[in-house]
């Protein structure tokens, strides 16, 4: 039997109205509404939905493989031109609600509060169905000083699941198909459900859309710096200021040389682009 996928709005009791008359979400081939902001496919759903779309996709092995990405303005700067649902290679998208802008930007459009769903907030939950169901999970991607303490975290909390491995390529491999054909076919060898790709933006979507399909995984995440999070070397924002949408600043204050360019000069341009944003998806 076919899960249900969730896709039950999170509604706020008290919000002003929209600055424009709210759009119809369209209905893409994953069943799941979305609209389209700045050229980009994102899809309106709740972590229930979100979790239970990849779990079916591991489950059913049904067609191309489902590949998961956060949509921010990092996503927009980087992809809009290439969103085209699907990028243009072979895995299905499914395109989360991440950043605050994104959230209040489809809010704005359809008139009602959809939840944000960061990689970092689902992987928790994800692993744990994984778990449940006995599937096995790789990661590509971060620093190899970590794969110890990343293999610790999932045999600690998630010991029913089965660890391929951690896959650190540099980044001359991920631009040379050779290198990147030569992972995928290790992780498919490992017989990995699930792939959780933390390579950054623009890297990790583009290398899901070209080799995701050779690793014969079911579900691949884009989930960039979840790998350092399960591995104990980064921390989230305080939920407080995740709520007020200042995770950005958060991470800018701890990285200012690496993430100064993103959030200074190139995020404000992805802003304007993404309040201009009104149309719902046409599947």
């Amino acid at each position: 039997m076919a899960m249900r996928v969730a896709t039950t709005p999170i509604r706020l009791r008290h919000r002003s109205a929209p600055v424009r008359p709210p759009v119809a979400p369209g209905m893409t081939s994953l069943g799941i509404p979305a609209v389209t902001i700045a050229g980009t496919t994102v899809h309106l759903t709740d972590s229930i939905g979100a979790r239970e779309a990849v779990e079916e996709a591991v489950r059913t092995r049904s067609g191309a493989p489902l590949a998961v990405a956060s949509v921010n303005l990092d996503h927009i700067h980087h992809l809009d031109a290439l969103q085209q649902d699907p990028l243009g290679g072979s895995p299905r998208w499914l395109n989360l609600i991440d950043g605050a802008p994104i959230a209040a930007q489809t809010r704005r459009m359809t008139g009602t509060a959809w939840p944000r769903l960061a990689g970092s907030d689902l992987i928790t939950g994800i692993l744990d169905d994984a778990a449940a169901g006995g599937a096995c999970v790789a990661v590509v991607g971060g620093s190899p000083d970590v794969s110890q303490a990343l293999a610790r975290r999932f045999a600690a909390d998630w010991p029913s699941l089965r660890f391929a491995g951690h896959w650190t390529p540099a980044r001359e491999e991920i631009s040379s198909p050779e290198s990147s054909l030569a992972v995928a076919a290790q992780i498919r060898a490992a017989r990995a459900d699930i792939v959780i790709v933390c390579l950054g933006k623009p890297r990790q979507e583009k290398w899901i859309d070209g080799y995701g399909e050779a690793t014969g995984a079911g579900a691949l995440l884009a989930f960039g710096a979840v790998v350092d999070f399960l591995a104990g070397r980064v921390s989230r924002a305080p939920r407080w200021v995740s709520d007020a949408g200042l995770e950005w600043m958060w991470r800018l204050m701890l990285e200012p040389r690496r993430l100064a360019r993103r959030y200074l000069i190139e995020g404000p341009p992805a802003y304007v682009a993404v309040r201009r944003s009104s149309l719902p998806h046409r599947a």
